[in-house]
């Protein structure tokens, strides 16, 4: 899994998403509920994005769409499926889903979307 690395401005270096390990053709779930604003290629990958009721937009990639643009999907709805086809991976020779995450143009780290919020360590005993 490759982290999230914010970039240092709009234009520079990171990593803007979050890479999760998969398996080839496995079924891309939506993160959050929200409506569909996009699902087709985007320079040779398919992706979808989900604008969320709180004007957080979840994108994921590469994906063959299942769903359509102004459907509406809850948490756990199949989007479409993990799309390998085009031999090029955020992960190198291993499958891999690129969930990303963005707010009015910013960008934010999309683990937060998997565990439900912030994280806080806590003293042992």
């Amino acid at each position: 899994m490759q982290e999230f690395r914010a970039p240092l401005s709009r234009y520079g270096r990171g990593h803007r998403g979050l890479d999760l390990a998969a398996r080839a053709d496995a079924a891309v779930l939506a993160v959050e509920g929200g409506r569909v604003v996009h699902a087709g290629p985007v320079a040779g990958r398919g992706t979808v994005s989900v604008q969320h009721h709180d004007g957080l937009r979840s994108t994921y990639e590469p994906v063959e769409p299942v769903v359509d643009v102004g459907d509406v999907v809850s948490v756990g709805d199949v989007l479409g499926t993990l799309d390998v086809s085009t031999g090029r991976s955020h992960c190198g020779a291993a499958p891999c889903l690129h969930l990303g995450a963005r707010r009015m143009g910013a960008y934010h780290d999309p683990l937060l979307l998997l565990v439900g919020g912030r994280l806080a360590l806590l003293p042992l005993g």
